[in-house]
């Protein structure tokens, strides 16, 4: 096991609890229960590290995976056992079938010409090819139309070509319990459900995991909330999973008038201590949190003053004893004093655009069992 010391060296740090999301897929499985519980972890989950998260909740006990594209199931398959069922959100790319075959994977059919390619598959091979099939019940964005899904319930070719694990469909408006979309979804998915008798039906996302007991189905599809985000209004009980910390590269007093940053937009208003830090856009931090956003330092807010860059920004330290802060020293970027929603919300976007956009440089730590795993930057995580 490697030392903390190995990343004294390194420019930021990204802490990674996987015992806090351990704990968050133990929270969800318990609202969603008797229905089981999966884990969404696409994007090489949401940029923490697929390897290392799947391997933590399938310590924990999932068996149900779900990615988004055939090239990111060789990594999670490594790092779970052969008894876990890994789908393909995305479903086929043309001329892809025999790689996912080969994979064990699961695709998630959303077209009739995914449909129709998997199941010619089928036939050449002479036994029926394990599947899921997503329906469109009103998102209008993946999933076969209301009418096929029930052309292909009423062909008794599709039963011998098809093995169907799951039928699914996705929620437009999760995150907002009271849209009458919802509810709108639920009814039309069910109709389509009654045709495909004894295949589980999976409904909820994140924001799905706390709506009413009716979109559990047989199976929920946690995403984001495993990561500590909260995917709406009435989510509870879930424990932050990722902190990160930047270090400072230099210090500098500047006077009344004296202007910062490219294109000079800050000016400062009258004598300010600015520090200068080692965390940019190229590492996953907004260029819109350029003067609307900040970093901490022990509970104390520090305003970026001027534009993010690609590799540092600058803020203003000035609310902070003097000598609080050194060149060296490492801010709180997300942590105790800002979370993943904070930073999102001055940046005008959604804590999963933060989450995912977190770049190769920094140095992970994966906490687990009071254990730390580090995997220092240009390695995969």
């Amino acid at each position: 096991m490697q030392q903390l010391s190995c990343v004294e060296s390194c420019s930021s740090r990204l802490g990674i609890d996987l015992d806090a999301l351990r704990a968050n897929y133990r929270t969800l499985t318990e609202r969603v229960a008797p229905a089981r519980c999966g884990a969404v972890v696409k994007a090489n989950a949401y940029g923490l590290g697929a390897t290392r998260v799947g391997a933590a909740l399938y310590r924990e006990g999932c068996r149900t995976f779900f990615v988004a594209q055939l090239s990111e199931v060789a990594p999670l398959a490594s790092a779970v056992g052969a008894d876990a069922a890994i789908f393909i959100l995305n479903g086929l790319d043309p001329a892809s079938e025999g790689a996912c075959t080969a994979a064990g994977a699961i695709p998630v059919l959303n077209s009739l010409s995914q449909v129709t390619r998997w199941r010619a598959s089928a036939r050449r091979l002479g036994f029926p090819l394990p599947a899921a099939l997503q329906v469109d019940s009103g998102m209008s964005r993946l999933g076969l139309a209301v009418e096929d899904a029930l052309a292909l319930a009423a062909d008794p070719a599709c039963a011998r070509e098809l093995d169907l694990r799951l039928l699914m469909t996705h929620l437009a408006c999760a995150d907002e319990p009271g849209r009458a979309a919802n509810g709108e979804q639920l009814a039309a998915f069910r109709r389509i459900a009654a045709h495909f008798p004894g295949v589980p039906a999976s409904i909820a996302n994140s924001g799905g995991v706390f709506l009413p007991p009716p979109f559990h189905a047989d199976l929920a599809r946690p995403g984001v909330a495993l990561f500590g985000v909260d995917p709406g209004p009435h989510a509870v009980g879930l424990r932050p999973v990722v902190q990160l910390h930047a270090r400072v590269l230099q210090i500098r007093t500047v006077a009344a008038g004296t202007r910062v940053g490219y294109g000079l937009d800050h000016i400062a208003p009258a004598p300010q201590r600015l520090a200068t830090i080692a965390l940019g856009y190229a590492d996953g931090w907004p260029r819109s949190l350029g003067g609307a956003g900040a970093l901490w330092h022990r509970g104390i807010r520090l305003p970026i003053v001027g534009r993010v860059s690609m590799d540092s920004l600058t803020v203003d330290i000035s609310a902070l004893p003097q000598g609080e802060l050194a060149e060296g020293d490492f801010v709180e970027c997300l942590g105790p004093s800002q979370s993943l929603a904070d930073a999102a919300r001055d940046a005008r976007t959604i804590a999963y655009e933060i989450l995912t956009r977190l770049g190769a440089r920094h140095a992970r730590i994966f906490v687990e069992d009071g254990n730390a795993e580090i995997v220092l930057p240009g390695r995969a995580p």
